[in-house]
């Protein structure tokens, strides 16, 4: 006797068919409507005349294309935006994992401060951290920018560790302790990697966040891709301005798609990795079986 086949949703009908069809219909004439009085507005203020020509042929003051995007691209964006980032993340990464470390830890006062650090950086707005380490500290605009990427996403990637860590069966956490670990062992070694592995996505657009967020950096003078596309409208004209505003979100949205991209390889990968060490979910027994490891009968102490 076969179990009954079970469905998510019932198959629809003729009249929930054609209804579908009217409602797919509407949505294409209002998106494409919406477009077309985008395009036309655009066409009306004369977005698409020959302003656009400075990115191929500028005509002023001596500047070449490939003086708009080197600009663009080489000081703004790897020396500037990417540069902040490539020093921030590390430093997230070990902070964060020492901020998760305190808050498991059964230390009351380490507790504390850790759930006081967490709680006061996420409320706290990055550019107003930025500003702290300018005015108040002094400090460079490059490391004031890192001062408040650090601090914020510290906070909040410290939260999402501990999210993917809670996630755990509590069983891990016991198998670890009953074979000899220290809880500190156990945290580094099974729970965290565990962890990142789970909320890879929110790991990845936090890091798409503290990209976005290099751009609060124009306001105290560093000198970052927001930064030179405003220098660039302000020296070619008011005309530029949309020209370098929709290349520079463009080139967000490059990059930000290319980490995206990157961390999708990357969780496959770690996918397939688990999959291949695990033959498939079952545990591999290290070489020289149990006692090699020095657990059960022969182990030491044994």
């Amino acid at each position: 006797m076969t179990a009954p086949e079970q469905v998510l949703f019932d198959v629809p009908g003729p009249k929930a068919i054609v209804r579908d069809k009217v409602y797919t219909v509407v949505f294409t004439a209002v998106i494409v409507g919406l477009l077309g009085w985008l395009v036309y507005t655009a066409q009306s203020r004369g977005i698409f005349d020959d302003r656009w020509q400075v990115l191929w042929n500028p005509q002023k003051g001596g500047q070449t294309a490939g003086d708009v995007w080197h600009s663009l691209l080489v000081r703004g964006l790897f020396e500037g935006t990417l540069k902040a980032v490539a020093i921030s993340v590390p430093i997230v990464a070990v902070t964060a994992t020492i901020l998760v470390i305190a808050r498991s830890s059964t230390n009351r006062l380490l507790q504390g401060v850790a759930y006081v650090f967490t709680h006061v950086f996420r409320g706290i707005p990055v550019l107003l951290v930025m500003y702290f380490g300018v005015i108040a500290l002094g400090l460079a605009p490059l490391i004031s920018v890192i001062l408040g990427l650090a601090v914020y996403n510290t906070a909040v990637v410290a939260e999402i560790l501990r999210a993917g860590i809670a996630a755990l069966p509590k069983g891990q956490r016991e198998a670890g302790l009953s074979i000899g670990l220290r809880p500190l062992a156990v945290l580094l070694r099974i729970e965290l990697p565990q962890a990142v592995r789970i909320m890879l996505p929110a790991l990845v657009s936090q890091i798409v966040v503290l990209l976005k967020d290099t751009s609060l950096g124009f306001i105290i003078a560093y000198y970052e891709l927001l930064t030179v596309t405003k220098n660039n409208y302000n020296y070619f004209g008011e005309p530029t301005t949309v020209v370098f505003v929709l290349v520079a979100a463009v080139i967000y949205i490059s990059v930000n798609m290319a980490v995206s991209r990157f961390a999708h390889w990357l969780e496959g990968r770690l996918s397939r990795t688990r999959t291949s060490a695990g033959g498939g979910g079952t545990p591999v027994a290290p070489p020289g079986g149990v006692a090699a490891v020095g657990i059960g009968f022969g182990g030491a102490g044994g």
